[in-house]
């Protein structure tokens, strides 16, 4: 009972499913029913699957919270590359699955005090990081979450999103016209 009360609406997507397979087999459409079925079955197992999922990256997040700590390095220098030739300790590999250890990862090459580590970065704030710089960063383990500058520096820039072919020609478009841009 606890089950159905956390995913009532996989349950009310199933029935819903069901009555149209049902509808569709009286009609003498048997292959779109079996479609429908299909179709039906597949979208409850990747709403399940999602669930768990949001659930683990959740839990993940709160163990970074939990875990993490503001530190000062100065960053050598930042790639993407595969996790496997990142340089990584290999108990940090073992963890991983072997899928993606073939994924590009962003990775920061710093220098915390006398040692030089390899650490990886959160893709949202890669391109924002600075290189050969000395900044202050959050980290959780071998994970940066968070950088500010140090030293002077104005503050880490932000780098602005790259505009899409349909965003820029409608720009020159209206700029050509003398309408404001539509934001």
């Amino acid at each position: 009972m606890n089950a159905l009360k956390e995913n009532w609406k996989v349950a009310l997507v199933d029935a819903l499913v069901l009555v149209v397979v049902v509808f569709l087999f009286v009609f003498r459409h048997p292959v779109l029913a079996i479609v429908t079925l299909v179709l039906g079955i597949a979208g409850t197992v990747l709403y399940i699957i999602g669930s768990k999922r949001l659930a683990q990256q959740e839990e993940s997040k709160a163990q970074l919270e939990a875990a993490k700590q503001t530190v000062s390095m100065f960053i050598i220098s930042k790639k993407k590359m595969k996790l496997k030739d990142a340089g990584l300790p290999s108990a940090a590999l073992e963890s991983v699955g072997k899928l993606a250890r073939n994924q590009k990862v962003p990775v920061l090459k710093v220098k915390v005090g006398s040692q030089i580590m390899t650490l990886l970065c959160e893709p949202e704030i890669f391109d924002s990081v600075p290189e050969k710089k000395e900044v202050k960063a959050t980290v959780a383990g071998l994970y940066v979450t968070s950088v500010k500058g140090l030293h002077g520096n104005k503050g880490v820039k932000k780098v602005e999103e790259k505009k899409g072919f349909w965003k820029r020609t409608l720009e020159k478009a209206q700029e050509k016209a003398g309408a404001k841009q539509i934001k």
